[in-house]
């Protein structure tokens, strides 16, 4: 494992232990260079799954791209980036239940808006003006209803 702070190739592993979840190890090490600490993650991957485009492109699922399109959402809102990270796993999860080897960035998309709905509706809003491509005020106002209600 390479140190982040300098780049040195040995680290010592002081303590591992598994996630809430089961699905990861975390592990802390200490660089025997610079003797700075970091925490690294490990989890299993499973077999390659595909997230089909809206174009028709295939594309290997990346639960990263999940934490960083939520986050825009999230931008400004308190919610901690644990709770981010969370949604993320829980999303990769109900992905990986399905034993698919491609899944539609749509079917993902129903995922995050489901979860996100629980959590922050003004967040829910923001992702979801992207994920159904609204164009002007009125399908905004048809949204807001809907969650709303």
């Amino acid at each position: 494992m390479q140190c982040p702070f300098c780049g040195h190739s040995e680290t010592s592993v002081l303590e591992s232990r598994v996630a809430e979840d089961g699905s990861s190890l975390r592990r802390r090490r200490e660089c025997q260079k610079c003797s700075k600490r970091f925490t690294t993650w490990e989890r299993v991957e499973g077999p390659t799954l595909f997230v089909v485009k809206r174009d028709g492109s295939r594309q290997p699922f990346d639960r990263e791209k999940i934490v960083t399109g939520t986050i825009k959402s999230f931008d400004k809102r308190p919610v901690s980036i644990d709770l981010i990270r969370q949604l993320a796993d829980e999303v990769e999860r109900e992905v990986r239940r399905k034993e698919v080897s491609e899944i539609s960035s749509k079917a993902v998309g129903k995922m995050v808006l489901k979860r996100l709905k629980n959590i922050d509706k003004v967040t829910w809003l923001r992702f979801a003006s992207v994920y159904f491509e609204l164009n002007d005020v009125a399908e905004f106002e048809k949204l807001i209803e809907k969650i709303s209600a």
